[in-house]
């Protein structure tokens, strides 16, 4: 089965499957990722994967080689 590469904001790598939910990807490389309405309506699971923003609560880990993660931040919160 084809793994994805995730570098997380920690330095530490893990890989699992595609389509697996951020929020179990993140608890099993023992990151946390901050939540709250858990339906992608509120934003304070917002990540930047490969540059994108995503809600973490809401999206699935892409078909792709290797992500690089790292915590957004909104400058107007």
């Amino acid at each position: 089965m084809k793994k994805v590469r995730i570098n997380w904001p920690n330095k530490k790598s893990t890989n699992c499957s595609p389509g697996e939910e951020w929020l179990k990807a993140a608890y099993d490389a023992n990151v946390e990722i901050p939540t709250g309405c858990l339906v992608g309506s509120c934003g304070a699971c917002e990540i930047e994967v490969n540059g994108e923003v995503i809600r973490a609560c809401i999206d699935k880990v892409p078909d792709k080689k290797e992500l690089k993660v790292e915590f957004f931040s909104d400058p107007y919160w």
